[in-house]
């Protein structure tokens, strides 16, 4: 994480940070002597628990590689295919 500041620099600058994060999704790491926390928006928060609960479910990552791996031999089917002429 390139984004590291102080909880000085970010209270000084907090408009801006939570500006960055929301439009730039942008992820900042703010130091403080009692440990650190991580700043990101809630979109991003939102991408890391669905992916979260993705990769906690079972056989999920074994049919993400079959479904690659069909469609890396253009075993796949055109939209027309799959939901008929409109």
């Amino acid at each position: 994480m390139d984004n590291t500041i102080s909880a000085s620099n970010a209270r000084r600058n907090f408009f801006e940070i939570v500006k960055c994060a929301t439009q730039k999704n942008q992820i900042y790491r703010i130091m403080h002597q009692e440990g650190s926390v991580v700043l990101l928006s809630e979109q991003e928060y939102d991408n890391l628990i669905e992916t979260l609960k993705l990769l906690s479910t079972p056989d999920f990552q074994e049919r993400l590689k079959r479904s690659v791996d069909q469609m890396n031999r253009g075993e796949t089917f055109s939209m027309d295919e799959v939901l008929g002429d409109s």
